[in-house]
This record gives structure tokens, sequence and C-alpha cells, in this order.
């Protein structure tokens, strides 16, 4: 069993904020132990403008994170496998990848197990 807790963050009225958790609900995992997962990560290509990230940059700037310098937004999926993640698992998760996942012509992605 694992625990699941509730975080969040509180701000005084001088900006100055901390993370506050809740109280740790006990919870069944939901990934069975013999079950393989491989992480597919997405992300336009450095060329394709991306307005969402702009946009969450901006954001930040507002918030007072003036450190953040760019942000591209990217789409991340965890696929799991009734078969070990073995290489030819991965190559054929990067072929869906690369019908299903992801747009070729404006995204790339990388495969990887977990």
């Amino acid at each position: 069993m694992t625990g699941r807790s509730s975080v969040g963050f509180r701000c005084d009225s001088t900006r100055q904020c901390s993370v506050t958790r809740k109280r740790s609900i006990p919870r069944r995992s939901r990934t069975l132990p013999h079950v393989a997962r491989v992480i597919v990560n997405v992300m336009l290509k450095p060329e394709i403008h991306d307005p969402q990230g702009e946009a969450i940059a901006s954001a930040c700037h507002r918030l007072g994170f003036g450190q953040v310098l760019t942000v591209r937004q990217g789409k991340r999926f965890e696929v799991e496998l009734g078969e070990p993640a073995d290489d030819a698992a991965v190559a054929r998760i990067a072929e869906l990848a690369a019908e299903l996942l992801a747009n070729p012509v404006i995204e790339e992605f990388s495969v990887r197990p977990a």
C-alpha cells in the first residue's frame, strides 16, 4: 500500500510562500508489480512556435519567478505493458508514438523504460 497526500501552497501578504501538506491517506497501488511501464515524452520541435509555453513563461514572470527564461510545453504518456519492457517492446511503443501519440510534422518524442 502506498500513501496519498495533498500538497498546496500558502502565501502571505508579502508573497512569502510555503508548502503545506495534508495528512496521508492510504490507498492501494494501481500498478501491478509485474507490469512494465514505458515513458513517452512528446515535445514540439524547437523550430515550432509554442504560444502555450510563452503564456506560461509570462505568468511565471508576473508571479515573481523572474529567473524563468523560457518554457516549452509538452506531453508525457505512461504506457503499461503486460510483458517485459525489452528492446523489442520499447521499439513497438516507439512505433505507437510515431503513429498515434505524436504528430511527426511538428513534434518529436523520446521513449524509455520506466
